[in-house]
């Protein structure tokens, strides 16, 4: 699969609206506080903790990266591609040993970082297949 994959790819929605799932979020202060609260969990949640495990002590450049690259994938602005080119997510997590087991903290922290931020449950549902799917493409051992 290459790194143009749908997982790279904005989630689905409906063409005749002109609403991005950017903008029913709430725009870039919500996709901030999503990405803090985000990594905010990561540090306080010891269900979390092999995810936490994979990041620096010093996680500001990580939530950039994530802020950046969710302001793009959800419709917005493309922060990370502007930044650093094209997102080249599978290439770019090949360092980190990345199993089930990490892929469900990751979705899991999103999902709780969603519905702490108070995004819509409808909004909130659809984004975390795609979340789920793009997690899982990240994968890069069995288990």
């Amino acid at each position: 699969m290459s790194d143009t994959s749908a997982a790279t790819q904005t989630p689905q929605r409906d063409d005749s609206a002109e609403v991005t799932p950017y903008d029913m979020i709430g725009g870039e202060a919500a996709v901030r506080a999503l990405t803090d609260r985000f990594y905010d969990l990561m540090d306080l949640e010891p269900r979390f903790a092999e995810l936490r495990a994979m990041h620096p002590e010093d996680m500001a450049g990580a939530r950039d990266n994530l802020f950046w690259f969710l302001s793009g994938w959800l419709g917005g602005p493309q922060l990370f591609v502007e930044r650093k080119g094209h997102p080249m997510l599978r290439r770019r997590h090949m360092p980190f040993s990345i199993g089930e087991k990490e892929r469900d903290q990751w979705v899991q922290c999103m999902v709780q970082a969603m519905e702490e931020e108070g995004i819509d449950e409808a909004i909130r549902t659809r984004l975390a297949v795609s979340f789920f799917q793009t997690a899982d493409f990240m994968r890069n051992r069995e288990g």
